[in-house]
């Protein structure tokens, strides 16, 4: 299963974007993302292969994309810690769905998650399970940082359409 996303406007990608796409707009741009074991419906985009999921991406209200650079020696023990994940998250009021995604080219990984809205995301990031899922963060029992080649990154957006 993989999953191809775009960026640009959000009038530009409405034009653009294939049925069964989700369309996000964030503050500064939009994307659309869209989920297939099938043909990348765009031109240009970012492929990723879904190596874990769990959820619904319909009817979701709020998206978030960390987006994680990862070096090519520690992709196997990246990938390893997400496919072992405690899946606290996957309870949490408000949840719709979660995909780790492998970049097929270049790109960081990217762990998007999807919800109701913004205030249960905040409430997740509020949350015991939240501490709990992200202890060992910058801890010795943690991934070391070695494994990254740079700071994470994460963009949150508004659902549109669906």
């Amino acid at each position: 299963m993989f999953m191809y996303i775009t960026y640009g406007t959000k009038e530009y990608l409405e034009e653009k974007i294939p049925a069964g796409s989700l369309l996000l707009e964030g503050n500064s741009s939009a994307a659309a993302i869209y989920e297939s074991d099938g043909e990348n419906p765009f031109q240009e985009h970012h492929s990723y292969e879904i190596i874990n999921k769990r959820g619904d991406l319909q009817g979701a209200g709020f998206a978030v994309m960390n987006h994680i650079p990862v070096s090519e020696e520690g992709r196997s023990r990246f990938e390893d810690r997400f496919q072992n994940r405690a899946g606290l998250v996957d309870n949490e009021p408000g949840f719709h769905a979660i995909r780790i995604l492998r970049p097929v080219s270049n790109d960081p990984y990217i762990v998007l998650t999807l919800w109701d809205s913004q205030a249960s995301f905040v409430s997740w990031q509020q949350s015991k399970a939240y501490h709990d899922a992200h202890k060992d963060r910058g801890t010795s029992s943690g991934l070391p940082q070695d494994l990254f080649t740079g700071p994470s990154f994460v963009k949150e957006y508004v659902v549109e359409r669906t």
